[in-house]
């Protein structure tokens, strides 16, 4: 594997981190939260991925220039800009919403996860909606 095929690998990991948190929301809505449990742990292990593997590329790489013309270049700036500054948001927000659960302070981190499955849904989703655009295009 080379560094050219590390955004690949992340909209791939973004992607599993995506259908990850749905499986999980599906699984506590449905009471079974050990399925549940399992289904975040696998989101966590995929977002963390996802974040070495693309510190790795962009240490190796720098930043891409998106080459983009007229409309396209508006929608992909305004989508970079939410995705980016969610990123960072949602880091702490994971963390605290998984301490809360390993700790089994279930009501505040049903409160949390309220937010913090939302964002971090959009954050993956986002994300390989931006590798589309940026690689893709």
């Amino acid at each position: 594997m080379t560094a050219s095929d590390l955004p690949t690998l992340n909209a791939v990991l973004n992607t599993t981190s995506a259908a990850f948190l749905l499986l999980g929301w599906v699984l506590i809505r449905s009471g079974r939260r050990e399925a549940h449990r399992r289904a975040m742990l696998g989101a966590v292990t995929c977002s963390a991925l996802f974040l070495v593997s693309y510190l790795v590329y962009h240490a190796q790489v720098g930043s891409v220039r998106f080459t983009g013309e007229g409309p396209v270049r508006t929608v992909y700036f305004a989508l970079l800009l939410s995705h980016t500054i969610l990123a960072v948001v949602i880091v702490p927000l994971v963390l605290v919403t998984v301490t809360r659960a390993v700790r089994g302070r279930f009501e505040s981190h049903r409160r949390i996860a309220r937010v913090t499955l939302p964002l971090w849904g959009w954050v993956s989703v986002s994300g390989v909606a931006v590798y589309w655009m940026l690689y893709r295009l």
